[in-house]
């Protein structure tokens, strides 16, 4: 299952310096060079590109087929042990791995042809959840089953995260981030809200067996629609140690402020994540049920898939640069608003107005392939995955364990309060343009 992360396709964080019109090192087929004639691109130019249209139907039936399964075993858990700290390890198991596929295994979307891996992928972890529909599966099992679908997944995000800028440049790659983005919240809203009913009328395991199927059709998707490519580096086939490419990872973010800065904006995610972690606990305390927790769900979704809507097609390149700060620090102030312990139907609007400002994401995700060297784009999505899938299972994990004892809407408006903190200090330290 993907994490819900804002790297999903292409980056995670806003960047503060401008954009040129082409990422270095795009490449030169027909889709990279949609935007080359005018700087302001149009869906209807990005939707032209054959290579993405593939990639977002891809996207769309995978992630609808993630999040069912997703809601289908929190909720599973949960029943079960009627524990906000279980329900939220069980989110967090399909986070965290994330950090060290992310770690470990981007680099074989550098070394290996891209389409490969991705095929590769889907398929290894269709395979998987195979295993998880067997009958009598007990709920440990199932959440290790969990974590390897999510560590799969890691060199499968790089890959694809790595081929958007071969088949769309310049603001037409803005506009795809956004179309991309929108696309993972409008999915998730899909699968959160269709989710809790499912669940409560069919059971986890058809949700599961529903995401079977969409790995698949994900697999052919991109073999038949996805051009092949060659390995991005000449290294291909000397794959180098785990540590050795975590090494160079850090190395090569860490090492350079135009990646590094807007990395760390992207991490701010491990405190907006945590409604979605204890959306169980909090759906209890409102008195709702399974449709409650898919509501919840879906009203961030909702709210995040309209900023970068937004943000995408109405806000021009330089003014997306200018709000990307203001945007993170408003994310976090309005989840302070849940102090007041309001209802389920305040809470969902809170939600909703507060994922609108996830927006900020959208350029992020531009600024961030500008600044990745080509032949290391793989790693260099890779560690910001990593670190953010880090982040945010820790954070759901502390947040499920928070909720124990204090209300979950304290423990909501805590973590928007800290992010805020975090969004504030990373505007005070942005370097001054020349």
């Amino acid at each position: 299952m993907t994490l819900k992360t804002r790297f999903v396709a292409n980056g995670n964080a806003p960047v503060h310096h401008v954009m040129p019109t082409r990422p270095p090192g795009g490449g030169h087929d027909v889709g990279s060079m949609v935007s080359e004639a005018t700087e302001r691109a149009t869906y209807r130019t990005v939707f032209a590109v054959a290579e993405f249209r593939t990639l977002w139907l891809a996207q769309l039936a995978s992630v609808i087929g993630d999040q069912l399964a997703r809601v289908a075993l929190t909720i599973l858990v949960y029943d079960r042990t009627r524990s906000p700290l279980l329900a939220a390890v069980t989110y967090a198991a399909s986070i965290v791995p994330g950090f060290i596929g992310g770690i470990t295994l981007s680099g074989l979307a550098d070394r290996l042809p891209r389409r490969q891996v991705m095929i590769a992928s889907d398929v290894a972890r269709a395979a998987l959840v195979v295993v998880m529909v067997l009958p009598g599966m007990p709920l440990a099992a199932l959440v290790a089953l969990l974590f390897l679908v999510t560590l799969i997944g890691a060199p499968f995000t790089s890959a694809r995260s790595a081929v958007y800028p071969d088949v769309l440049s310049g603001d037409a790659y803005v506009l795809g981030t956004a179309v991309t983005l929108t696309t993972y919240q409008l999915a998730q809203v899909i699968g959160f809200a269709a989710g809790g009913a499912v669940v409560g009328a069919l059971g986890a395991r058809d949700c599961l067996i529903a995401d079977i199927a969409t790995f698949a059709a994900s697999a052919l998707l991109v073999r038949l629609g996805v051009r092949a490519r060659p390995a991005a580096t000449t290294r291909a086939g000397r794959l180098a140690s785990p540590l050795t490419d975590a090494a160079t990872a850090v190395r090569l973010v860490f090492g350079d402020p135009a990646l590094r800065t807007p990395m760390l904006f992207g991490w701010l995610a491990a405190f907006y994540v945590v409604p979605d972690g204890v959306a169980a606990p909090l759906a209890a305390s409102l008195h709702g049920g399974p449709t409650a927790v898919g509501l919840i769900l879906a009203a961030v979704a909702l709210g995040c898939s309209l900023g970068a809507l937004a943000v995408g097609r109405l806000i021009g390149p330089a003014n997306r640069q200018r709000c990307m700060g203001p945007l993170a620090v408003a994310y976090g102030l309005l989840l302070v608003l849940f102090a007041s312990g309001p209802g389920l139907l305040l809470s969902l609007l809170i939600l909703v107005v507060s994922g609108l400002c996830d927006g900020y994401q959208t350029a992020a995700n531009a600024a961030f392939v500008t600044a990745a060297p080509p032949h290391r784009r793989g790693q260099a999505f890779g560690l910001a995955t990593a670190g953010l899938s880090l982040g945010q299972g820790t954070g759901v994990v502390l947040a499920g364990a928070a909720a124990q004892r204090f209300a979950p809407s304290t423990v909501i408006a805590i973590a928007g309060a800290l992010g805020a903190l975090g969004a504030l200090g990373l505007m005070i330290r942005r370097p001054t343009r020349a």
